[in-house]
């Protein structure tokens, strides 16, 4: 029981049922362990938290069987649902829908049978006064038995009456193990279907990873029938989207953006790549821990919301925009849930990327928060921080911030995120690779405009700014030639010189930021600090 769990990866090359065996320990080695412990304490009830009742009772059986097995100790299971009442297998136990019925079936049943007793959504009757008193019977009578209710339910929903009578287990969604069991039985049930390389197989199963059990086996069988035999790991994605959208606290992001979109950053997008394979189970092996993730800071329009779209994009996994302002609803209370929820989404459909914008203005203002709104500012950035600290599921966050005067010290802190970035104006040689990238975008080839002019003509410029820089120029040429206008080196020119650049009208905020950033932040550019010099000295005489 002591052994560490066999890599998921490793089971499809045993013989089936070892394989099955290795799955079953596995399971038991989990939640099971929780079950087979509260059964040994004799907890009376036991409310498990979960919407896959046929998971769960699968699993209180495998609990049962391995007790029967090492202990000779067997135990009958009855079911009971307001549909079917009470039933030992397909065999009904006389009347017995009404849940007050069935209680009182348990409590009439012999002392010395050793049974367990599967309530089925029992919470949507616990209004009822008479429910609530005879569980307070049950707990108080089966503690003298070898009996044990167990109640399932996707809610939970306990009366205070019986608060400290019941114990509560959250069932967790299947792991990787479970998953490739899955994975195996839905190929093997559709014919011509391609088995993937190992590498992209372990994708494909960690893809689902977040799902159901029932909602993996749907989405493969779908990925089969929708490609010809083929799993698909952008359909496994879809599937995750619909239930991130769900939540409406966490948005999902679908996005093209590749890291060949993004002009210069080579030290971000470096260290980037080098943590792009770093979730898989070849690196746990390896010894290395599952990346963090990163805090950006930086000028507005550097290019830090486009590169958290890119690595989505290029890594291949869901990215979930968490908005703060959603968080904070009305109802007292409900802002310290809203952020639970949007945690426990994030790690539900893990591997996953959570983007958290501007952050220093969904945070801002939490040391004054208790004159403000009883302190639900505080509690809810307190959660978040303390999740980020401890976290230990694969969950990468990126965060970006524009002014870090207003992010709170406790933010900042090592161990929240891998690194701290800083994105400063883009060089040279990088804003001659952004104006290269928006001219390509928009049907253009760069290499018949002068790059060197440009990017010499938009110094003090974020890509932001260069981008639309370059719109603006199509626009210009569109109302004076229509379709038949040729955008032209000039034509971009002249727009440059129309825009008034952040750098200008923020010059000393600016500055504050490079000062902060210099001894506390990364660049992101390896051309970073030259340019600061340079570009700080022009500021400074500007």
């Amino acid at each position: 029981m002591q052994a560490a769990p066999a890599p998921a990866m490793a089971l499809s090359s045993q013989p089936k049922e070892v394989a099955e065996e290795v799955q079953r320990q596995a399971q038991l080695r989990r939640v099971d362990k929780d079950i087979e412990h509260l059964l040994r304490a004799r907890y009376p009830i036991i409310y498990i938290l979960s919407s896959e009742e046929k998971r769960v009772e699968k699993s209180i059986a495998d609990v049962l069987q391995d007790r029967e097995r090492t202990r000779g100790q067997r135990t009958k299971i009855y079911t009971w649902s307001v549909t079917e009442g009470v039933r030992v297998g397909t065999e009904a136990q006389g009347d017995s829908k009404d849940p007050l019925k069935a209680l009182r079936f348990i409590l009439e049943a012999k002392k010395d049978e050793r049974a367990v007793f599967i309530l089925r959504d029992l919470h949507a009757f616990q209004k009822n006064p008479e429910v609530v008193r005879l569980l307070r019977d049950l707990a108080r009578s089966l503690k003298e038995t070898l009996k044990t209710v167990f109640m399932i339910s996707p809610l939970l929903s306990i009366p205070p009456e019986c608060d400290k009578e019941i114990a509560v287990i959250e069932y967790p969604l299947p792991e990787l193990a479970e998953i490739n069991g899955i994975f195996e039985r839905v190929a093997k049930m559709v014919p011509n279907t391609r088995i993937p390389e190992s590498a992209e197989r372990e994708h494909v199963i960690e893809a689902a990873l977040g799902l159901t059990a029932e909602e993996a086996e749907n989405v493969f069988a779908k990925s089969l029938v929708q490609t010809g035999g083929n799993f698909d790991i952008d359909v496994i994605l879809s599937e995750k989207e619909r239930i991130v959208r769900k939540s409406g606290v966490l948005e999902f992001f679908r996005t093209q953006e590749q890291m060949d979109n993004i002009g210069g950053l080579d030290l971000l997008k470096s260290w980037l790549r080098k943590r792009q394979a770093a979730f898989s189970e070849e690196a746990r092996q390896f010894g290395l821990p599952r990346p963090k993730g990163i805090l950006m800071v930086g000028i507005p329009g550097g290019g830090k919301s486009l590169t958290a779209k890119a690595v989505g994009a290029s890594w291949r996994l869901p990215l979930l925009r968490l908005d703060v302002g959603k968080v904070f609803a009305g109802i007292v209370g409900s802002s310290e849930e809203n952020m639970r929820r949007a945690i426990q989404m994030a790690e539900a459909v893990a591997p996953s990327i959570l983007w958290v914008d501007e952050l220093e203005k969904g945070f801002s203002g939490t040391g004054s928060s208790n004159q403000s709104d009883a302190g639900t500012a505080a509690r809810v950035f307190g959660s978040f921080i303390t999740w980020l600290q401890e976290k230990t599921s694969p969950v990468f966050v990126i965060a970006t911030a524009n002014n870090v005067d207003e992010l709170p010290p406790e933010m900042m802190r090592k161990g929240r995120f891998d690194e701290i970035f800083f994105v400063d104006l883009p060089s040279l040689p990088e804003r001659k690779e952004i104006c290269a990238i928006h001219l390509n975008r928009r049907g253009r080839k760069a290499d018949q405009f002068n790059l060197d002019l440009l990017a010499e003509k938009s110094e003090g410029m974020t890509g932001a700014e260069i981008e639309q820089a370059v719109v603006s120029a199509l626009f210009d040429e569109y109302d004076t030639h229509g379709t038949k206008g040729i955008l032209t080196t000039e034509g971009v020119v002249h727009s440059l010189g129309e825009t008034v650049p952040l750098s200008k009208t923020m010059k000393e905020k600016i500055a504050a930021l490079r000062t902060w950033c210099k001894t506390r932040a990364r660049p992101a550019s390896s051309s970073y600090e030259t340019e600061v010099k340079d570009t700080g000295r022009k500021l400074e005489t500007a």
